[in-house]
């Protein structure tokens, strides 16, 4: 477990390296003003019928994931071509759709992007997985069950 958080720790000092770019900062802004911020223990409260859309790459998802009854893993990079196959002609466009990543960004931008494209109910995990396991919360991967602690 402490490798874990060695690596995420290492991984988080690199992301914030790439926010150091002005348009990236003006891009999270616009992003973070458009989709709806929720906090870790807000996914408890939502029902049954979200969608959680890992956007992390597919090595980042296998390193451990959020549980919830509808996790689809779609990259951040390939959004806009899968998220009409994977999303909306299994769910359809009023889903309710919460976004993730490692810590907020890309899943802030992911939410954004799914508004654009005609999405109605989308809201982003602030802080990503991060957040959830710093509230204790666990993640799951083929390893089983992990926490932080």
């Amino acid at each position: 477990m402490k490798n874990l958080n060695i690596e995420l720790n290492k991984y988080k000092k690199q992301c914030d390296d790439i926010f150091l770019s002005q348009h990236l900062k003006s891009l999270l802004q616009e992003a973070n003003r458009e989709v709806e911020q929720i906090s870790p223990s807000d996914l408890y409260i939502i029902t049954n019928d979200i969608i959680l859309i890992d956007v992390r790459e597919p090595e980042e998802f296998a390193s451990g994931y959020i549980n919830a009854h509808k996790v689809v893993t779609i990259p951040r990079g390939k959004l806009e071509f899968m998220a009409i196959d994977k999303i909306a002609k299994v769910y359809g466009n009023d889903v309710n759709i919460v976004t993730y990543c490692l810590k907020g960004g890309r899943g802030a931008l992911a939410g954004l992007q799914l508004k654009k494209m005609g999405f109605s109910n989308v809201k982003n995990l602030k802080g990503g997985i991060l957040a959830w396991l710093a509230e204790g919360n666990t993640i799951h991967s083929y390893l089983g069950e992990m926490s932080l602690v």
